[in-house]
């Protein structure tokens, strides 16, 4: 288990097989900090679907609309949703997308993050300054690595719950 330097900004994701734990980044993306921050706590990450998950790049999740249990796994729906908040306005910085960094999933539009993310399998440096990095997986990564595959996958897996660590 890591050590938790920021409760406040630190994500606890239970998958499967165990805790991720992600130290988010506020003074590098505050407004996508405070919406991963608000999803989590109205709980709308719950048993949330990775619905593209692409060996040696990334697991994608977070479509609060499509693939949640509650509302049925449509996957031809999943990953085409966000959540009823306002889109995101992009929030490059100069961070990398480096092995287990956290970025904002969008459309062809900058702006237009909302609750869907991506962690990265490996240094995808072709996403620098193109997309909104504002996490990191600080321990757990081996079962971010262990996400099912596929786009989507036959049989995905899900955030079984994710909470800010302050709260726990």
């Amino acid at each position: 288990m890591a050590e938790i330097k920021d409760p406040e900004n630190t994500i606890l994701m239970e998958l499967k097989d165990g805790t991720v734990t992600i130290e988010l980044l506020p003074d590098v993306a505050p407004k996508h900090v405070e919406r991963m921050k608000d999803l989590a706590r109205a709980g709308l990450y719950d048993n949330v679907a990775f619905h593209r998950v692409i060996e040696g790049f990334m697991a994608q999740t977070g479509d609060v609309e499509h693939a949640n249990m509650e509302s049925g796994w449509n996957p031809r729906r999943a990953g085409t949703g966000g959540s009823d908040r306002p889109d995101l306005p992009a929030e490059f910085s100069k961070l990398p997308h480096d092995r287990g960094t956290l970025g904002a999933a969008r459309s062809q539009n900058p702006n237009s993050a909302n609750s869907q993310f991506f962690i990265n399998f490996g240094d995808n440096h072709f996403l620098n300054g193109q997309y909104t990095v504002y996490g990191r997986v600080i321990s757990g990564m081996e079962h971010v690595d262990a996400i099912a595959r596929g786009e989507p996958p036959a049989s995905p897996d899900r955030m079984i719950s994710v909470k800010v660590a302050a709260d726990v």
